[in-house]
C-alpha cells in the first residue's frame, strides 16, 4: 500500500478523546487510579538476578514477582500478548494469555493504551527466544495516559520540546535518563569526596540584603513582612567565609546560584555550584585538591579518568597545565607579540582590530583578561589552570607576595569553558575594603555587575579571617564535561525557556 492509499492517522486530539472515554468507562465501574498495588521487584534487579538461569530452572523453581511501570510496547496476537514496561530501573517484557491472567483482564489489557501504567504479578520464565519474562497472573490499570507518547521508533527528538517537557523526554529518551542517573552520581561523589575529608557541609542564604561573591547581575526580590529590597545570591563566597572565620575551618556549600545574565550553551539564569574554602592553605593547595577530585570523580563515574568530549579525547590523570594569562595568548597566538601584551594602547588597538568590546577603566591585566577571553579561551581543551590573574579583576583573591599587581587566583577550563574559579582569600580588612570602595565607584559608574561594599563582611574580617583557600566548581559543567554533552541545558532538567 503506497502513501496515497495508507488510511488516515488519527490526530491527537481524536486519541485524547478516545482515551478519555475509556477513562470516563474506568470511572462508571469504579476507582479509576487504584492506588493499593504495591510493587515489590525492579525490572533491572530482575534481570541481574536471573537473565543466566535457563528455562527448566525457572520452571522448577518459581519466582514470584510484583512489577510496575508505564506501557512502551504492546502485541496482540489473538489468545497471547505481550507488553513491555519500563520502570526507573529499566524494562521487562510481560505476557498475558487468555488462561493467565484470564479472559477478563486480558480482555480489558487488549483496550490499554500505550503510556498506560500498569502493575502484574506473576512468575518469571523464559520465551523460546531466551526473553526473562513476566507470565502475568493478576493485572492492575493503575494510571490512565490520556495523551500519546512520541513515535515509538524516533521518541522525542525536537530539543525544545526536550527542554520544555522533560517529562516526555525521559520517558521516550534512554540517554536522558542516563544523563540525569549520572548528574545525581557526579553530584555524590563530589560531595562524598570532601566528606571525607572533613570538609562540613552548610547551608547559608539564597537571598542576601547584598549580593557578593561575584561579579555578576543579580536578581531582585522584595520580602513583605520586612519591607526590604532582596537579592538572590550569586554566590555563596561571603558567608562562607564568615564561617571559616567563625572556626569552621574546612566549610562547602553545594546548591543554586541566579545571575541575571544572559542564556547560552554554557550559561542558564540558575546554576549549580559548589563552593569550598580550606584555612590555613593557599591557591596552589587547591589546585591540587581539584585536580585529584574531579579525577576521582570521573574514575567512580565513568570508569576511567581518560575521557571523551564531542570526539575529541581529555586526559584527566596528567597533571594539568599551568600558564598564565599572557603566556596562553603567546602559546596559542605566536602572531601577538609580547611587547603588544604590555602596552595598554597597543592592547586597546588590538582589540578594536577584532571588534571586541572592553572597559575604558580597565589597565593592562583587565585588557589582556579581555583579550584572552575572546582569542584564547575556547581553545583550551585538555585540563589547564590559567594562574596569577590581575588583581584589579579578582577583587576578593589575596595579592601576590611577588606581584602585587596580580593575584593568587587560578581558572581552570577544559573543553575551552571555566570549570572551576579558585585563590589565596584575601584576609587583610583594610586592603579588602579598599577593594569593594573600588567596586561601588565602578557600579556608580553604571558597571551593574560590580559588587556592593558590604560593611558587616569587612567587619566580620576585622576579627581575623586565617590565611585560606577557596574555590567554586560549576557543577553543571562538569556533568555537560563527564556526559559528553554539549549544551549546559541537556543536564539540567528544567532549564529556563522562553514562554511559549
Amino acid at each position: 500500500m503506497d502513501d496515497k492509499n495508507a488510511p488516515p492517522q488519527p490526530d491527537d486530539n481524536q486519541i485524547i478523546a478516545e482515551r478519555r472515554a475509556k477513562l470516563k468507562a474506568l470511572r462508571e465501574k469504579g476507582i479509576a487510579f487504584p492506588n493499593k498495588f504495591q510493587r515489590t521487584d525492579f525490572a533491572a534487579d530482575l534481570m541481574e538476578k536471573h537473565e543466566d538461569r535457563d528455562r527448566d530452572s525457572l520452571d522448577l523453581n518459581p519466582v514470584v514477582v510484583k512489577v510496575a511501570g508505564r506501557m512502551m510496547l504492546k502485541r496482540v496476537m489473538g489468545k497471547a500478548s505481550f507488553a513491555t514496561i519500563q520502570d526507573m530501573s529499566g524494562s521487562i517484557q510481560l505476557y498475558l494469555t487468555d488462561s493467565y491472567p484470564g479472559k477478563e483482564q486480558h480482555g480489558a489489557f487488549k483496550h490499554y493504551d500505550s503510556g498506560d501504567i500498569i502493575g502484574a504479578e506473576g512468575v518469571l520464565f523464559k520465551t523460546q527466544k531466551g526473553e526473562l519474562t513476566v507470565r502475568v497472573k493478576e493485572l492492575h490499570l493503575l494510571t490512565k495516559s490520556l495523551r500519546p507518547l512520541p513515535e515509538k521508533f524516533h521518541g522525542l527528538t525536537d530539543q525544545e520540546s526536550r527542554y520544555r517537557q522533560r517529562y516526555l523526554d525521559l520517558i521516550a529518551n534512554e540517554d536522558t535518563r542516563l544523563t540525569f542517573v549520572l548528574r545525581s552520581r557526579i553530584v555524590q561523589g563530589v560531595r562524598e569526596y570532601l566528606l571525607n575529608r572533613r570538609f562540613l557541609e552548610v547551608e547559608t542564604p539564597m537571598m542576601q540584603p547584598i549580593p557578593g561573591g561575584a561579579s555578576a547581575r543579580p536578581f531582585v526580590t522584595h520580602h513583605n513582612a520586612l519591607d526590604m529590597k532582596l537579592y538572590l545570591r550569586i554566590a555563596p563566597e561571603l558567608y562562607l567565609k564568615r564561617l571559616v572565620i567563625g572556626g569552621f575551618e574546612k566549610v562547602f556549600e553545594l546548591n543554586r546560584n541566579f545571575r541575571n545574565e544572559g542564556i547560552s550553551t554554557r550559561h542558564n539564569p540558575e546554576f549549580t555550584m559548589i563552593e569550598l574554602y580550606v584555612a590555613y592553605r593557599d591557591y596552589r593547595y587547591m589546585m591540587a585538591l581539584l585536580q585529584q577530585l574531579i579525577g576521582d570523580v570521573a574514575q567512580a563515574v565513568c570508569g576511567t579518568r581518560t575521557i571523551t568530549y564531542q570526539g575529541r579525547e581529555i586526559d584527566l590523570e596528567k597533571p594539568f597545565a599551568r600558564l598564565t594569562i599572557p603566556e596562553a595568548i603567546r602559546q596559542f597566538h605566536p602572531e601577538i607579540p609580547e611587547e603588544l601584551l604590555n602596552s595598554r594602547d597597543a592592547l586597546i588597538g588590538k582589540l578594536k582590530e577584532l571588534n571586541v568590546p572592553y572597559r575604558e577603566q580597565d589597565g593592562i591585566g583587565g585588557l589582556q583578561l579581555t583579550l584572552f577571553e575572546n582569542t584564547t579561551e575556547s581553545e583550551l581543551f585538555q585540563p589547564t589552570y590559567i594562574i596569577n590573574y590581575p588583581a584589579e579583576v579578582s577583587p576578593l583573591a589575596r595579592r601576590s607576595d611577588a606581584d602585587p599587581n596580580l593575584a593568587e587566583r587560578f581558572e581552570l577550563y577544559i573543553a575551552g569553558r571555566e570549570i572551576a574559579n579558585g585563590f589565596s582569600e584575601l584576609n587583610d580588612p583594610e586592603d579588602q575594603a579598599a577593594r569593594f570602595q573600588e567596586q561601588a565607584r565602578q557600579k556608580d559608574a553604571g558597571d551593574e555587575e560590580a559588587m556592593h561594599y558590604d560593611a558587616d563582611y569587612i567587619r566580620a574580617l576585622e576579627y581575623g579571617l586565617p590565611p585560606a583557600a577557596g574555590a567554586g566548581i560549576g557543577i553543571d559543567r562538569l556533568v555537560m564535561l563527564l556526559t559528553d554533552s554539549p549544551s549546559i541545558r541537556d543536564v539540567i532538567l528544567f532549564p529556563q525557556m522562553r514562554p511559549e
